[in-house]
């Protein structure tokens, strides 16, 4: 079967482009939006609409098969790709990338992924988001070709041999942080909530003790709300870096705070994610490895998720092979090709690191989809809900795909 032809076209992502250096500098709401002036280059406003790009693949026999181009919200810092913006790049697309793909024969997906992924213009690889969408239309095409789940694909070209089955998924309440909560616990959401704590002064508190009143208020809350005393979620959080802000990156006093956190959360186990950002791969890798280390050492049982710098699949195998962190967010749109989140996750269940698929509010429908099939296919240890900050949506759209891919291999199973 081959591609006969390649259409695009542009659109809106399920949240924004937000410069997370000028928020941590302080940008003050006013409502939805920030006052101030942005910092990180490429951006016009603190706060953008995302965008995307939908690649479709027109096949021989007519199918049509579909993924989305899109870049996480804090794009541009953290080591993370620049902005993306669909203006610019639909021309490149269909000058450069439309002539490779027509007539191309399609067979495995993991060579033909690996091509595309690796794909150069004038000896530059493309933008993270044009390599993720172009492999997410790839997969849809060859489950449609072979008549499978995109889950299936994956599980037979890499071998993996685990159960294909619902994983723990964990939603995101952004800045709305105390009513999304009360969805999470209606739902029986597994890992939760995120919280958005990317400020000092209104977030955390000068010395933690916002995030500690938080973290109390959220245990009381689900021991309240919940139905089953057999609900008993994760709390995850993302810092941002900002408690290494307040303790000045000392690891003695990260760990003595993270252990007040531990006893705040009792009896629901707690994650931490991002809790320094020391502004390089290298010392960011070092300290987490670092303060991983002296939690073991403690006997604290808070379990950290590294992010910032740990962007691409070299960055994972970084990270995974230093041990800096219990678990590591693959934030699907960082990596590129999809072929390289498959590769992530292997590589941190390989190595005993929990794998977390991740990636950003800020995608679409299919390639939230998409990367649920992924996350199934590999066994990942969580899966992100997404898009968007809501909840209801992007958990409804994980959870439903989840559900829908299950019961087609079942039925499969059942000959």
């Amino acid at each position: 079967m081959k591609i006969i032809d390649v259409v695009y076209s542009s659109g809106k992502t399920g949240f924004y482009f937000d410069d997370l250096k000028a928020v941590k500098n302080g940008a003050i709401h006013d409502g939805f939006v920030y006052t101030g002036k942005p910092v990180t280059e490429g951006f016009k406003d603190i706060r953008q609409p995302g965008e995307s790009i939908s690649i479709m693949f027109i096949l021989e026999d007519g199918q049509i098969a579909f993924g989305d181009c899109v870049a996480v919200q804090y794009s541009g810092t953290g080591g993370r790709a620049p902005l993306f913006f669909t203006e610019d790049l639909i021309p490149v697309l269909e000058k450069e990338i439309t002539p490779r793909l027509i007539g191309k024969e399609l067979g495995s997906f993991k060579v033909l992924a690996e091509e595309l992924d690796e794909m150069e213009i004038d000896g530059k690889r493309l933008h993270p988001a044009i390599r993720y969408g172009i492999t997410q239309a790839l997969l849809d095409a060859i489950a449609k070709i072979k008549k499978v789940t995109m889950a299936e694909v994956i599980s037979e070209e890499y071998n993996i041999g685990v159960e294909i089955k619902r994983i723990p998924i964990f939603t995101q309440s952004g800045d709305d942080r105390y009513d999304n909560s009360d969805k999470m616990i209606i739902k029986g959401v597994e890992v939760m909530p995120h919280a958005l704590i990317n400020n000092i002064k209104e977030k955390l508190g000068e010395k933690g003790e916002k995030l500690l009143e938080y973290i109390n208020w959220l245990k009381e809350r689900v021991l309240k709300l919940r139905h089953s005393e057999n609900y008993n979620p994760i709390f995850l959080v993302d810092v941002y870096g900002t408690i290494g802000e307040i303790f000045n990156n000392d690891i003695d006093a990260i760990s003595d705070y993270l252990k007040k956190l531990e006893e705040t959360a009792k009896p629901f186990l707690l994650r931490i994610e991002g809790p320094v950002d020391m502004g390089n791969r290298e010392k960011q890798m070092e300290t987490l490895r670092d303060l991983t280390a002296e939690l073991k050492k403690r006997n604290i049982k808070v379990e950290l998720v590294a992010d910032e710098w740990c962007n691409t699949y070299e960055d994972v195998v970084f990270f995974a092979d230093n041990k800096a962190g219990h678990m590591l967010q693959i934030k699907t749109p960082d990596l590129g090709g999809v072929n390289n989140t498959v590769k992530a996750i292997l590589y941190c269940k390989e190595k005993g690191i929990g794998a977390y698929c991740g990636g950003t509010c800020n995608e679409t429908d299919i390639s939230a989809r998409i990367s649920t099939n992924i996350a199934m296919a590999c066994g990942a240890d969580q899966c992100m809900a997404k898009p968007g900050m809501g909840v209801d949506e992007g958990y409804m759209i994980v959870s439903n795909e989840m559900n829908r891919v299950i019961a087609l291999v079942n039925i499969k199973n059942r000959g």
